[in-house]
C-alpha cells in the first residue's frame, strides 16, 4: 500500500475511532478544509481538529474505496449518525512532505450549516 493511500485510509479509520492525536499527526499544521455544500472554510490543524471533537452526535464513518497516488487522494466513505438516513460522501485530498495538506467533503446534498461552529469556519 502506497503511503498516500495508507493516509486516506487511516485519515477515515482515526476519525472514526476518535484517535484525534492519531488522526492530527496526518494533517499538515496549515491543512485547508473546505466542505462546498455549505460554504465552509477551515485552515489550521488545530481549528479542523476542534471542529471534528466538536461536532455533534455519535456519527460513524465507514471506508468503502480509497484511491491515492503521490500527490492526491480520493475515500468514499459511509456516514451514518443514529437518527437520520445513512449517506455517503467523498473527500479529496492533497499531500506535500508526506502530509495531508488539504481536503474536501463532498455530501449527497447542499446544507446550511449548525448552529455553533461559527468560531471556527469563514464562509463564502
Amino acid at each position: 500500500m502506497s503511503p498516500n493511500l495508507q493516509k486516506v485510509n487511516l485519515f477515515i479509520e482515526t476519525l472514526e475511532a476518535r484517535d484525534w492525536e492519531g488522526w492530527a499527526a496526518l494533517l499538515h499544521p496549515d491543512v485547508v478544509y473546505e466542505i462546498p455544500q455549505s460554504r465552509e472554510r477551515i485552515r489550521g490543524r488545530d481549528r479542523y481538529l476542534r471542529f471534528n471533537q466538536e461536532y455533534p452526535g455519535d456519527w460513524h464513518l465507514r471506508i468503502k474505496v480509497a484511491i491515492a497516488d503521490n500527490e492526491h487522494g480520493v475515500a468514499w466513505f459511509g456516514w451514518e449518525l443514529p437518527g437520520t438516513e445513512p449517506a455517503d460522501g467523498m473527500a479529496f485530498f492533497a499531500f506535500s512532505d508526506g502530509l495531508i495538506t488539504s481536503v474536501t467533503d463532498f455530501w449527497p446534498e447542499p446544507y446550511e450549516p449548525p448552529p455553533g461552529r461559527e468560531h471556527l469556519v469563514e464562509r463564502w
